[in-house]
C-alpha cells in the first residue's frame, strides 16, 4: 500500500493527493524511515546519472569537473551546457551527431524563446540527457569500444554500468528497459536505490569524484532555478537527482540518503517530500525551507500550496 505523501491546497479545500513511497537510511546504512512500499522495484529514470557517470569514470573517461557533473545531470539545455557537452565530445574526436539520444528543446525557456527567434530547431546536443551521451562516447573511445552501438545493453561501457549500479545498490539491477532517451535502464528497489545514492557519498573512487563534481558544480545538474541545482546551493555538501516519474534521490555530507516515488508520476512534490524525510532522519534542512512547499495559483496569485503530509495513518 502507499502513504499519501502530499497533498494540493487551494483556497483551503484538498484538491489533489500524491500517493508513493519514500525511503531514509541513516548514516550507517540500516532504514530509519519508512513510508509505502519501499521494497519495491522502480524504474531510477535519471537518478541513475550519477552512476552512469560513474561507470564512465571507471572506464576510463577523462572527466572531471564541470565535465563530470554534466555527465551526472539532466541539464536544462543553456549555451553554457551545450559547450560542455560539445567539448567532452571534441576531446573524443567527435562531432554532436555521434549523439543517440533523441533531439529536443531546451528545458530553460528563456533559451528555447532564442533559438526560435533565431530560426534554429531542436537538437541533440540540447537534450537534456546530452551530458551522459557525451560522457558514453567518451568512456567508449577511450577504450576503443564500438561508438554506434554504445547503448546495446550488451555494450562493455552498459556491462559495466550494470555492475556499478549493483554494487552502489547491494542487489541485482531487474528489469532491463529503455529511458527515455534511449540509454539502458535498470530497475532497482527503492529501498536500494537510497543505498545506492548514499554510496555515491559515503564511498572513494569514481563514486566520491561524481559526488564532488555535483557538489561543486549544481548548475551542471540541472539548471538556472532548477529544483536539483536550487537544492545543491541550499544545503551545501547535499547531492539531489530527480528523474521522470516521480523519482528523486538525496544524500547529505554525512551519509543521509533519501530516495522517493511518487506513484502517479508527478515531480512536483518530490523535492518537499524529500526534505521531510531528510528532516525525519535528523538532517538540518531548514536553509531550504522554500523548497519546502510548493506555491498554488489562483489569477496569478497564490492561493494555497502543495505540501508533504504528516506520518501516520491519512
Amino acid at each position: 500500500m502507499y502513504d499519501v505523501l502530499a497533498e494540493v491546497v487551494r483556497n483551503g479545500f484538498v484538491e489533489s493527493r500524491h500517493y508513493g513511497s519514500v525511503v531514509g537510511l541513516a548514516s550507517d546504512g540500516t532504514v530509519a524511515y519508512a513510508r509505502g512500499n519501499v521494497d519495491e522495484t522502480v524504474l531510477p529514470r535519471s537518478t541513475t546519472k550519477p552512476f552512469q557517470a560513474a561507470a564512465c569514470l571507471a572506464a576510463g573517461a577523462p572527466l572531471a569537473g564541470e565535465r563530470l557533473a554534466i555527465a551526472a545531470g539532466s541539464h536544462t539545455g543553456e549555451d553554457f551546457h551545450v559547450k560542455t557537452v560539445e567539448a567532452i565530445l571534441a576531446d573524443a574526436g567527435l562531432g554532436a551527431d555521434a549523439l543517440r539520444c533523441p533531439p529536443s528543446w531546451p528545458e530553460d525557456e528563456p533559451t528555447k524563446a532564442a533559438l526560435i527567434r533565431a530560426g534554429e530547431g531542436e537538437s541533440r546536443e540540447r537534450m537534456n540527457c546530452s551530458g551522459k551521451h557525451a560522457a558514453m562516447l567518451a568512456a567508449c573511445a577511450a577504450n576503443g569500444w564500438p561508438l554506434g552501438t554504445y547503448l546495446d545493453p550488451g555494450h562493455p561501457l552498459q556491462r559495466e554500468v550494470a555492475r556499478i549500479m549493483g554494487e552502489a545498490a547491494g542487489e541485482t539491477p531487474s528489469p532491463v528497459a529503455v529511458d527515455g532517451c534511449g540509454a539502458p535502464l535498470f530497475g532497482l528497489t527503492l529501498t536500494g536505490l537510497a543505498r545506492a545514492i548514499a554510496t555515491l557519498v559515503r564511498a572513494d573512487g569514481p563514486y566520491r569524484a561524481v559526488a564532488d563534481a555535483m557538489r561543486a558544480h549544481p548548475e551542471y545538474v540541472g539548471g538556472t532555478g532548477h529544483a536539483n541545482t536550487e537544492l545543491m546551493r541550499l544545503l551545501p555538501g547535499c547531492v539531489a537527482k530527480g528523474g521522470a516519474e516521480g523519482v528523486l534521490v538525496a544524500a547529505t555530507a554525512d551519509g543521509l540518503a533519501v530516495a522517493v516515488k511518487v506513484i502517479d508520476g508527478s515531480p512536483r512534490a518530490t523535492t518537499a517530500i524529500a526534505l521531510r524525510a531528510l528532516a525525519a532522519l535528523g538532517a538540518d534542512t531548514t536553509p531550504a525551507a522554500p523548497l519546502a512547499a510548493v506555491p498554488v495559483l489562483g489569477g496569478g496569485r497564490p492561493v494555497g500550496e502543495i505540501r508533504t503530509t504528516p506520518e501516520g495513518p491519512q
